[in-house]
């Protein structure tokens, strides 16, 4: 009983209290998705995240979904943008593009199906090799530089304020820093998460002071997880094939038409990856999946799978 009060108090405190009390429209017309790396998902349940939490609340989750097997930054996010694994993006490497030339996925991601169909784009991240995304004509406004979730969260902010983007990716990278400095589940880390959490807060405010809160489609998730110091298994010093602790990431969508309070593994058939995160996103916008994508659309987020299908 005292939890559901708190809860409720969170809630009212929220920008999402706007999304809970409004009618909200039957399918989203924007989505935003957002990433903070490195966040393995028990931490996330230990951490005080009440921004996170109360997505929760209003949406439907699961602490079980799997990252790529290589489960390390740009590899994973690549297949988190474009629906298909490394071997088919070809975005190998987790650095800086190797060589004079850019390098950008070998397949679409959702910022150039979007912009294809007219919608604005933008993408907001903490790492400067984020620029594999930044292909000519796909992000109207874009953000790619070593910055803290503060710096990240007020150019989103800004640009949320200004331009309303359509679709948009923000990339939170402190969490995974103090994992690397400090080890993953260390009180540093924790604080980072609970820092990036009070990020999510100012970028939702600043949605639901444009009034597009409640028409949003937002998911929240990571890269990989972690332990140690280390991830995955680009990494000599961790063997991270197969590790749970690398390979599990938190997955949470809350929006319009969104089951509320819903726990996804009660449908146990149901894997979430990585790459469902592309599909499901370009499935709630109404943009034309590639037939050769490996990620399907989570369709049992949805109250009425039917509004969604008939969507434009």
């Amino acid at each position: 009983m005292m939890y559901c009060i708190a809860l409720a108090a969170l809630l009212l405190a929220s920008p999402l209290a706007g999304m809970a009390a409004a009618t909200q429209p039957a399918v989203p017309a924007r989505v935003m998705i957002v990433s903070i790396d490195g966040l393995r998902p028990d931490l996330a349940l230990r951490a005080r995240m009440p921004h996170l939490r109360g997505l929760m609340a209003l949406g439907s989750y699961s602490f079980w979904a799997i990252t790529t097997d290589v489960a390390i930054t740009l590899p994973s996010h690549a297949s988190m943008l474009t629906g298909v694994p490394p071997e088919k993006h070809r975005i190998t490497f987790n650095s800086d593009p190797p060589g004079p030339e850019p390098r950008y996925p070998a397949v679409p991601t959702i910022f150039e199906l979007a912009s294809k169909q007219g919608h604005t784009t933008a993408a907001v991240a903490g790492k400067s090799k984020f620029r594999v995304f930044d292909k000519p004509g796909t992000l109207n406004w874009k953000f790619f530089k070593e910055a803290t979730d503060d710096q990240v969260a007020s150019t989103a902010v800004a640009i949320v304020r200004e331009h309303r983007p359509e679709v948009l990716f923000v990339h939170l990278p402190d969490c995974d820093r103090a994992g690397h400095q400090f080890g993953w589940g260390s009180d540093q880390q924790i604080a980072a998460i609970e820092n990036a959490d009070r990020a999510l807060g100012e970028i939702l405010n600043a949605l639901d002071d444009q009034h597009v809160l409640d028409e949003t489609l937002i998911i929240v998730t990571a890269d990989h997880g972690g332990a140690g110091r280390n991830h995955g298994i680009g990494n000599a010093r961790f063997a991270g094939a197969n590790d749970p602790r690398s390979l599990r990431i938190p997955w949470i969508a809350a929006g319009p038409g969104v089951k509320a309070n819903y726990d996804l593994t009660l449908d146990v058939q149901l894997k979430i990856h990585t790459e469902d995160t592309f599909a499901t996103a370009c499935e709630a916008m109404g943009l034309p999946l590639p037939h050769d994508i490996t990620g399907k659309p989570i369709l049992e987020i949805f109250q009425k799978k039917e509004l969604l299908n008939a969507a434009p």
